[in-house]
């Protein structure tokens, strides 16, 4: 620390806490060591920082599997409990991976030891989320994300993986006795309201309209037809029926629809698919989730169907159809289905409200540094500047709540208001507690208190409803942060930011090389 020869610093790609040290990470560690003591001899002042990352989702899902060989349910011993259970997890598995560093021979400074759960590096996890709400980064809100129906949480655009089916192929799915059949295409038609009497558009009694995923049907608030498509120009404007729940569904004109596919109508489901999202909100159309968090039919289904597993529903729905007279038929459709790289359900399209990061600002700056100012250089340049466009090119919000227990928990409170009766009592303004849980669904962001710590939010909430502390209650947002969150702070949060007094965030930030052993920190870490 007192040398004022030039110092060289690389911080370790933590490796995650759900088990041991493999080949990649002796490779990694290997040639991270050879540059380390390449530079120590070349005489710089050299720092190699280990730590460990507690790998939310993944820890989370190895140990709630080593729980259920057990026997025990995370749900039955309650979130204290369980976040023990973890705990005792990293000890023996952190501690195993920084022995096999240590029998490896790697000159890290292990009297810098860290671990992304730490008392500091927490703190700056917590000051990193409020300092990027008050200026409008962080926001909340209600669209689709990437769901997981097994671990019930959003997972990230990286945990997802895309299987190609080239023809009809039954996959074992989590929570299904049999395998279930993928890479077909349903079709069913929904009769017209109002049907079109001329006898030569007696086809249009109905529109037929086709989907991988039949299931949603529940969830259809509206067809779509290209406004250019003259099969359909006498039903601009007009409705279908839904034949289980009873409701009128509009007929909508975008150009989004390709004539050319199958009937040239599209069945449009804004709550569970990407471009029916879009398509929703250009229309003003109803968003109707008809799935609960663990994959099966809520009641916005349907007393037929309420309950079922979304599967099971698939073919309920597919047999009621065609005593209906309204299923077509089926045909094979190459696809590409996306899986969850961690419980390895299919991912589900699901409308629920999260925080998000808006990252636009940010990916231009982190594309100037390399592209226009030239300050930041990448290498191997042609491959590395390649990735770098790609990635941060094509940036869109990113999801960063969890709906998981082990976790930086999001410092984010909601406030519940208590009031006085006319008798001089109090009462509150939900009926129940429940009530109040329901409350952190919700997007409007007059309720919700952001901040360092519970009595900091409990100071805010008074001075912003001018409300005594007595009459406030706060509900903290159950969810965690993504991993990476965490992740992309590790070169600073490692050398005391966001003390910025800190003698090792003076001297050692920011560092003169980044090894590349994982393309997503890399990312985050030099794009902050």
């Amino acid at each position: 620390m007192k040398t004022d020869k030039e110092s060289f610093v690389m911080v370790i790609p933590p490796p995650n806490v759900t088990g041991s040290l493999h080949l990649g990470h002796a490779l990694m560690a290997t040639i991270e060591d050879a540059i380390t003591r390449y530079w120590r001899m070349k005489g710089k002042n050299t720092l190699w920082l280990p730590g460990t990352d507690h790998a939310g989702i993944a820890t989370q899902a190895v140990v709630e599997r080593r729980l259920q060989r057990e026997g025990i349910s995370k749900h039955v011993i309650g979130r204290e409990k369980f976040l023990e259970e973890v705990w005792k997890w990293k000890k023996d598995y952190g501690g195993k991976i920084c022995e096999q560093l240590r029998r490896m021979g790697c000159s890290v400074d292990w009297s810098r030891e860290v671990f992304t759960m730490d008392d500091k590096l927490s703190r700056a996890v917590t000051e990193a989320f409020v300092r990027m709400y008050e200026k409008g980064l962080i926001y909340r809100a209600n669209r689709l994300c990437h769901w997981s129906c097994q671990l019930q949480s959003a997972i990230s655009n990286a945990e997802v993986e895309v299987v190609q089916l080239t023809e009809p192929t039954e996959m074992n799915i989590p929570g299904y006795a049999k395998p279930i059949e993928f890479g077909v295409l349903h079709r069913f038609k929904y009769p017209l309201a109002d049907p079109v009497n001329n006898s030569s558009s007696s086809s249009l009694q109905y529109i037929e309209v086709a989907t991988t995923r039949i299931e949603t049907m529940l969830g259809d608030t509206a067809v779509a037809v290209h406004p250019n498509d003259t099969r359909y120009s006498q039903v601009h404007g007009r409705f279908v029926l839904h034949p289980f729940l009873k409701r009128k569904l509009p007929i909508v004109c975008d150009s989004f629809v390709d004539p050319q596919f199958g009937s040239g109508a599209v069945k449009i489901t804004p709550a569970h698919d990407e471009n029916d999202f879009e398509c929703g909100r250009r229309h003003n159309l109803d968003f109707i989730n008809i799935l609960t968090e663990d994959g099966r039919i809520n009641a916005n289904g349907g007393d037929l169907f309420a309950g079922m597993p979304r599967y099971e529903a698939r073919a309920a729905i597919i047999a009621e159809l065609t005593k209906l007279g309204l299923f077509v038929g089926r045909q094979d459709n190459p696809m590409g289905l996306q899986i969850c790289s961690r419980s390895k359900d299919v991912i589900e399209p699901y409308l629920k409200p999260q925080w998000y990061v808006n990252c636009t600002d940010m990916a231009k700056k982190a594309l100037d540094a390399v592209f226009v100012t030239k300050e930041l250089k990448i290498t191997p340049t042609v491959e590395g500047e390649r990735l770098w466009q790609y990635f941060l090119g094509n940036i869109r919000p990113w999801c960063i709540s969890r709906q998981l227990w082990w976790g930086h928990r999001i410092p984010a409170w909601q406030v519940h208001l208590e009031k006085t009766t006319a008798k001089g009592g109090r009462h509150s303004d939900s009926n129940t507690n429940n009530a109040l849980s329901a409350k952190l669904s919700e997007t409007d962001m007059s309720h919700w208190i952001i901040a360092r710590t519970e009595a900091e939010a409990l100071e805010k909430a008074c001075e912003k409803f001018g409300k005594q502390k007595h009459e406030i209650t706060l509900v903290q947002d159950p969810d965690v942060l993504d991993t990476w969150f965490s992740s992309g702070l590790f070169p600073f949060s490692t050398m005391g930011w966001p003390d910025e007094a800190s003698a090792d965030l003076k001297k050692f930030f920011r560092a003169r090389c980044w090894k590349r052993a994982r393309i997503s920190y890399s990312f985050g870490w030099h794009a902050w």
